[in-house]
């Protein structure tokens, strides 16, 4: 997992409630467990028509916002069924940061796991980073190491996050990362229980 640290990026304002995982990424997408090409599919019936044709209108395809590193979003985001590929499918397509006044648990829980960082802002702040992202600089900076938020305007604004995650975030750590961490701890334990109970490694 990639290690977050700072993010200074372009910022695009989704000023819609209640976006579920359904409508981050459609079922039609979860046939894989590969990581790779699922931007093809985020946001894939607020992006496209029936026909498949971008629709113009839609925030993430209009020209200013191509490359948009963080997602401001509206109240109760990721909320909806478990799916992991709702942070996948984020990622893929640039995406490194979700900025909103609330997260479904289960969906913040996931961003942690696969390096999203979901940071949580009052409403005011929301709405004040969503205005600036709708003018002319939409580019605001993510520190998790000060744990603040810059506007393109330089106001700043500060958030908490689990001193744990946040340390794991910072050092690109998933739980399978975590664990390796311990691996001449673990080695050593293996090697010891082989010794005193030799039966086990038997086959």
């Amino acid at each position: 997992m990639k290690a977050f640290t700072r993010l200074d990026a372009r910022a695009v304002p989704l000023q819609i409630a209640n976006i579920d995982t359904d409508q981050i990424i459609p079922k039609q997408f979860l046939k894989t467990v590969e990581r790779e090409g699922l931007s093809k599919g985020l946001f894939y019936d607020f992006r496209f028509d029936p026909e498949g044709r971008e629709k113009p209108d839609f925030v993430l395809n209009r020209p200013e916002y191509k490359g948009a590193g963080v997602l401001v979003a509206g109240d109760n985001f990721g909320c909806g069924s478990s799916r992991e590929h709702a942070p996948w499918a984020l990622l893929d397509f640039g995406i490194s940061c979700v900025i909103s006044t609330s997260f479904a648990d289960i969906f913040y829980n996931n961003c942690f796991q696969n390096g999203l960082l979901p940071v949580v802002l009052k409403p005011e702040e929301v709405t004040a980073l969503m205005d600036e992202a709708k003018g002319g600089n939409h580019m605001i900076s993510v520190d998790l190491e000060s744990l603040t938020v810059t506007s393109p305007s330089g106001k700043t604004f500060t958030f908490q996050i689990d001193p744990q995650r946040r340390i794991k975030m910072l050092k690109g750590l998933d739980a399978i990362g975590e664990t390796l961490t311990a691996a001449t701890e673990i080695n050593t334990y293996e090697a010891k229980r082989a010794l005193d109970q030799p039966w086990l490694e038997r086959t």
